[in-house]
């Protein structure tokens, strides 16, 4: 069993440890996938470190340079640039998770919620924002405060898949099975494409295989 929930949770933490976040206010379907500012490719990397370090008060520079840096798990470097672009505009959201998610990849939940709850108490309805809430606090064992803010999230966006996801995790260490496989089958349902869904599948496919021995 404890095999078992090992390998799932490394499933979970593969999936959403450092995956940048691309969120726009309200808890739409494609919360996660939109943004107001388009993201540079990978190989833009180099060209703006360069403009980052001519010129380190341009936001946007920033905070692309930040979200590249967790889309190749460069959590140091993501912290240090979105701590900057925070400073220059506390009040972008956008910015307040992605440096959440970068402080939760470096072990540091804590600081990580504060931003998370600083990007809700401006959009309370971002579910995005709640997911990684949910997930910073199932990581220090606060299921039961986590579980009650994913089936809030649920019922104010049924489709917000994270949500699903963590609660399939949630399910799985507390032994209902059959309940976490249906709660990762609407992840890919919802998100096929999504990291989440390339977990679910993985997890779906390690807990079917435990309950079929």
């Amino acid at each position: 069993m404890k095999r078992l929930m090992m390998v799932l949770l490394c499933l979970s933490i593969a999936a959403i440890a450092v995956s940048p976040v691309r969120a726009q206010g309200n808890a739409g379907a494609k919360v996660a996938e939109k943004s107001s500012a388009p993201v540079a490719a990978v190989d833009s990397i180099p060209l703006l470190e360069k403009a980052v370090a001519k010129d380190s008060t341009k936001f946007e520079n920033l905070y692309k340079l930040g979200v590249l840096y967790l889309d190749r798990d460069k959590v140091a470097e993501a912290i240090k640039v979105l701590t900057k672009a925070h400073a220059l505009r506390p009040e972008d959201h956008r910015v307040s998770v992605n440096l959440g998610v970068a402080l939760d990849a470096s072990g540091k939940p804590d600081e990580a919620q504060v931003f998370y709850r600083e990007a809700l108490a401006q959009f309370p309805d971002d579910s995005v924002a709640s997911c990684r809430l949910a997930s910073s606090l199932y990581s220090q064992s606060k299921h039961a405060e986590a579980t009650v803010l994913l089936q809030e999230i649920i019922k104010k966006s049924p489709r917000a898949y994270c949500a699903y996801f963590t609660l399939g995790v949630a399910f799985a260490d507390a032994g209902i099975y059959k309940d976490a496989i249906r709660m990762w089958h609407k992840v890919v349902e919802i998100a096929p494409t999504s990291p989440e869904a390339v977990s679910a599948r993985e997890s779906i496919d390690v807990l079917e295989k435990f309950v079929s021995q």
